[in-house]
């Protein structure tokens, strides 16, 4: 009986009483741990399974199928703030009023406030959340708040709510806690890959915008981006992946090796951008500017190409330096006019008085005619200059092109002349009237004039230029006049034909030409809705034809 007393006393005060307490908190301890893994484990399997491209409803809906296997949940919510406002952005399984901020006298605020979790026993209907919410009353009786931050700046709230008053200890509040936590990251996550996104998507659009091509290129001419315009067509398809065009030499130009004018190497070199103009032969001038792209560890990653057509930028500028030029000869020629006018009239006037006092048939008289033709001669080669170099705008009108070829041969016929060159003329008595700038056209004969004359420079053998003119009817009926100026000077190399109606090119030495002569007379001929085509054979001589449409209806008739 004693025996069992004292057993009794030590097992309530004694040593196994202390081993009993001992054990009783290990297996709380224990179960609090078993229960935070299973929590920390609902939580990685909510977590793992949120995507960059989810919605916050997405991961809401999410985190509400799992999170009842932690703590109870009839209700789960996240509201972030913005500007000031807190929004409900997102509930399960309730779709409550998301356009409307939370009123500031709710019970909501207070976790914004304090910054840490709140936990309601028992939440009041009356509050303006749940009578904003109606849906909510009776739904919610208790409920967990738990701030969402990022880095040390409140930007939200979750709330985790049950039907039964009481429902959240304070383990199970940590809980709440820590979803927030990680709900949080994952928040910002998204946020952060849709910042990306719609940079990469804002320079994707303005790459591609671009109507000039823009590539991407790695030092080992392999195009890593186009924007899908190239200055060539081509069959290739770079933006679905064609890989068999991948050299920029091949994309970009249709070459088989890498172009000669290359700046690469150069660029490798300098690490400094190159600019480049190139003329093709297809007359197409184009602009290239090279920048170097370097890697996070400065080291030249590769080049950006970008391409300009200036095709017609360089028509334009020809065309305005030709007319500043013609603007030069106009008042130097209004001068001449004005400085030679006056004299030669008293030369005229003085020798036509002196012949009326001499008979006819004398010797002085003969000299004094030839005097005035002369003088008068002079006039008006001045006056053809003065005409042919003014810039008023001539209107189109109904012309006899006979008569404005006869003008360019004034102006011209004393240089062909004094060069010691056969000139021939071989015109239509009648040729049919077409409609035209009869100034604009004497420009474009002078300027193949002059150019026959200069192609006979140098020549040994017999040097002849010959104009003439012929017409002739298509396929559709309707007729053309070709005024043809042909030498026989030293002719035009097959490989440079392309090229003669380039702007700025010109085979002349720099003294004697700009390059600007043909340019400028193709894009005249090309206004009056014709062309030139050019004949050539290197060392035999040239030919150039000027095609320009018959006037049709009442305007086919022959001039006299």
């Amino acid at each position: 009986m004693f025996y069992e007393k004292r057993k009794l006393l030590e097992n309530l005060t004694g040593v196994n009483s202390s081993k009993l307490n001992y054990y009783v908190e290990l297996k709380s301890k224990n179960e609090k741990i078993v229960k935070q893994n299973e929590g920390l484990g609902i939580i990685n399997q909510i977590v793992r399974g949120v995507n960059i491209d989810m919605t916050i409803g997405d991961i809401v809906k999410r985190a509400y199928s799992k999170i009842a296997l932690a703590v109870p949940c009839d209700f789960l919510g996240l509201a972030l703030l913005h500007k000031d406002k807190l929004y409900m952005k997102a509930a399960m399984p309730l779709n409550l009023n998301r356009s409307n901020p939370i009123p500031r006298e709710s019970f909501l605020w207070e976790c914004t406030i304090t910054e840490k979790n709140e936990v309601y026993d028992s939440v009041h209907t009356e509050d303006p959340f749940i009578t904003e919410n109606p849906e909510l009353e009776g739904k919610i009786c208790s409920l967990v708040v738990a701030p969402l931050f990022i880095g040390a700046t409140i930007q939200g709230i979750l709330l985790v709510g049950s039907k039964m008053s009481f429902s959240y200890s304070p383990t199970e509040s940590n809980f709440v806690k820590q979803l927030a936590n990680q709900l949080t990251t994952c928040i910002l996550n998204i946020k952060l890959y849709k910042q990306v996104s719609r940079a990469n998507c804002e320079w994707e659009a303005t790459f591609n915008a671009l109507t000039e091509p823009i590539s991407l290129i790695d030092t080992h001419f392999n195009v890593l981006r186009n924007n899908d315009h190239f200055p060539i067509p081509t069959d290739s398809d770079f933006s679905k992946g064609d890989k068999k065009c991948q050299k920029c030499f091949t994309l970009l130009w249709g070459r088989d090796e890498r172009c000669e004018e290359c700046p690469m190497e150069e660029i490798i070199r300098t690490g400094k951008p190159v600019d480049k103009r190139i003329q093709k032969d297809s007359g197409e001038t184009f602009d290239i500017s090279y920048y170097p792209v370097y890697d996070e560890l400065n080291k030249l990653a590769g080049v950006i190409n970008y391409i300009k057509n200036v095709t017609y930028k360089i028509k334009m500028e020809a065309q305005l330096i030709q007319t500043a030029k013609m603007a030069a000869i106009g008042e130097m020629a209004a001068g001449m006019a004005h400085e030679l006018n006056n004299p030669m009239t008293a030369i005229v006037g003085t020798a036509q008085l002196m012949k009326r006092e001499r008979e006819s048939g004398d010797g002085e008289s003969e000299l004094l005619s030839d005097i005035i033709l002369s003088g008068l001669r002079c006039k008006k080669i001045i006056q053809n200059l003065l005409t042919f170099s003014r810039q008023d705008e001539y209107p189109f009108a109904i012309i006899d092109l006979n008569k404005e070829i006869e003008g360019a041969l004034n102006l011209i016929r004393y240089q062909i002349d004094r060069s010691e060159i056969e000139f021939i003329k071989n015109l239509l008595p009648k040729v049919l009237k077409i409609n035209a700038n009869g100034h604009r056209l004497q420009q474009v004969l002078v300027n193949l004039l002059i150019n026959a004359r200069d192609a006979l420079d140098g020549v040994k053998r017999e040097k002849k230029i010959e104009v003439s003119n012929s017409v002739y009817e298509d396929g559709n009926e309707k007729k053309w006049v070709i005024t043809t100026v042909r030498d026989t000077g030293i002719g035009i190399a097959s490989k440079d034909l392309p090229k003669i109606f380039n702007p700025f090119y010109t085979s002349k030495e720099a003294v004697n030409g700009t390059g600007l002569g043909l340019s400028v007379s193709l894009g005249i001929v090309q206004a009056h809705g014709g062309t030139i085509e050019v004949d050539s054979v290197l060392g035999e001589g040239s030919s150039f034809s000027v095609i320009l449409p018959v006037c049709v209806d009442n305007c086919l008739k022959m001039c006299d």
